[in-house]
């Protein structure tokens, strides 16, 4: 890296979501910053809430759906991590994201997508179909940056992941747990193009990951 990781920022979208905390205390906790995008103030504070501080996270309100959105801020740092959300709105973020980490040719950026298993399953259709439209999209980002300064990867997530309070009582996976697979792919250049996949716990303290092609 030509830069610390203490100067780099992690953008997430989606950021008051349960994958969306992980990724915030993921960076946190790797001593990167957060540039978390929210819908309005009352998600911001939900966030303060859930973290328990809003030390290290600038918070920036916006609509991904929207196609009028700005590109983004000089101040953006080089590295950007996103839980699942509609697909469409995904042709716009990466469309923007991507292009703007290009042009930076910072040699450390990630851009990081969770997809789950019920894409597969389809236990549940409308959880189902936005997911597995998730996996070919990554599969397509990754083949496009292959050779680029961007390193995209999809995580796989095979159980229900909640904020630490909801888990809590229901006995599902912390966020603040399964944050520690987002800092291990931030911490290790080698997974590039690659799915990781997240079956059990022991996949948060080694990742388990294959190429995509």
């Amino acid at each position: 890296m030509s830069l610390k990781a203490a100067m780099e920022t992690v953008l997430v979208v989606g950021a008051t979501g349960n994958i969306g905390v992980s990724a915030v205390t993921a960076a946190l906790r790797s001593k990167r910053n957060v540039l978390a995008i929210v819908r309005n103030q009352n998600s911001a504070d939900k966030l303060v809430k859930y973290i328990g501080s809003s030390e290290g996270i600038t918070f920036a309100e916006a609509n991904v759906l929207s196609d009028s959105g700005r590109s983004p801020p000089a101040s953006y740092a080089p590295t950007l991590t996103s839980p699942s959300k509609p697909t469409s709105g995904y042709h716009w973020l990466s469309a923007r994201t991507i292009g703007y980490l290009l042009e930076q040719n910072y040699p450390a950026s990630t851009w990081t997508i969770c997809s789950g298993s019920q894409g597969d399953l389809a236990t549940h259709p409308v959880p189902a179909m936005t997911q597995g439209a998730l996996f070919p999209m990554a599969t397509a980002a990754a083949r496009e940056n292959e050779s680029t300064n961007v390193r995209f990867n999809e995580i796989y997530l095979g159980y229900r992941v909640e904020v630490d309070e909801v888990a809590a009582q229901n006995g599902t996976t912390k966020a603040s747990d399964f944050g520690k697979v987002y800092e291990l792919i931030l911490a290790n250049p080698e997974v590039r193009s690659s799915r990781v996949r997240v079956d059990d716990l022991e996949d948060l303290r080694k990742l388990k990951y294959q190429r995509k092609f």
